[in-house]
């Protein structure tokens, strides 16, 4: 933390005590040291916090600080109540400034504290990681681009399994053979283990792996999906059927419907199903859909047309529609 922005004496006792753990302004000053003016020490901890070292558990002190720089431009009227009203608000202002609880961002960046280790640094990211995924493989390590990749991490998830805070184990079929999950992870998925299981996902969320852990399925003269924000992925037993492009304009099948026997035609009903169901539902952003498109073809023509009307989709201009 030190090296971000330097700064003197007090800024490196503020990284030194907050390296302790987080603590509000007051206990700060006691702490620093009791020479300290409070005008001095605000100072240097907003420097920490402009140079990306120090942040704050509540939106207000960001607030005030910008309410403070606009107290600081001149003032176009010389009447005493519009000074005496600037002044007020500067005070008000200064006091918000500080609220509450001041602490390092390096851990939660996964950086390595002053006074921290290597070794906590990466237990931090072998923990971080397994909370975002649940079931962590080697392919998903290498895909977040992590210094030392899988083996920088290793040692850390093996000494989370002898704690039980991780299992080890073969959980996704296709993957790496040394996998880590949570507990909680391993019982979500006995429970969705049922075949039929159909899940609508944003592309970016990371139980969402195709497009960096795992390729996206091949279709003859189509393009593949894209991992961006807007765009919907709908799993059937953990594999892609349907991708709904960012805006909802266009839908894309990622299986072969004309095969029967590989099931294709009932895994469509089944995402279609969860596709409308997480529309309706109205937890995303997106909230009406006014499909154009469905494999480049106009939507209202398509071989889809009448199943997704059978599925809440009603016909328009040239497009087929779902509201939440």
């Amino acid at each position: 933390g030190g090296e971000a922005g330097a700064g003197g004496p007090l800024h490196q006792a503020l990284r030194e005590r907050l390296a302790g753990g987080a603590a509000f302004f007051t206990d700060l000053l006691v702490d620093v040291g009791a020479e300290v003016h409070a005008s001095e020490l605000e100072r240097a901890l907003w420097d920490l916090v402009w140079w990306g070292e120090v942040t704050n558990d509540a939106y207000a002190p960001l607030r005030a600080q910008r309410l403070a720089v606009a107290a600081e431009r001149p003032a176009t009227s010389r009447s005493g109540a519009t000074r005496a009203g600037r002044y007020a608000r500067r005070r008000r202002t200064a006091q918000v400034q500080v609220q509450g609880r001041w602490s390092l961002t390096s851990p939660l960046l996964g950086q390595r504290a002053p006074g921290g280790s290597a070794v906590d640094a990466r237990r931090a990211r072998a923990e971080l990681l397994l909370e975002r995924y649940g079931v962590l493989t080697r392919e998903q390590v290498l895909a977040e681009g992590l210094p030392g990749g899988f083996a920088g991490i290793y040692a850390e998830l093996t000494q989370l399994e002898v704690l039980g805070i991780a299992r080890r184990g073969y959980f996704v079929e296709g993957l790496g053979a040394t996998q880590f999950a949570l507990p909680g992870a391993v019982e979500r998925l006995r429970e969705r283990g049922q075949a039929g299981r159909a899940l609508a996902l944003p592309a970016l969320d990371p139980a969402q792996v195709y497009g960096t852990v795992l390729r996206w399925p091949e279709r003859a003269g189509a393009k593949a999906p894209a991992r961006v924000a807007g765009a919907l992925v709908t799993l059937v037993d953990g594999e892609p059927v349907l991708y709904l492009e960012r805006g909802g304009r266009g839908l894309q099948t990622l299986v072969d419907t004309a095969t029967a026997g590989n099931g294709g035609g009932e895994r469509l009903e089944l995402a279609l199903e969860a596709l409308a169901t997480h529309i309706r539902s109205g937890r995303g952003p997106l909230r009406r859909l006014a499909l154009e498109r469905v494999d480049g073809e106009p939507a209202t023509g398509s071989p889809l047309a009448a199943l997704l009307r059978a599925h809440g989709f009603q016909e328009g201009p040239r497009r087929l529609t779902l509201s939440a």
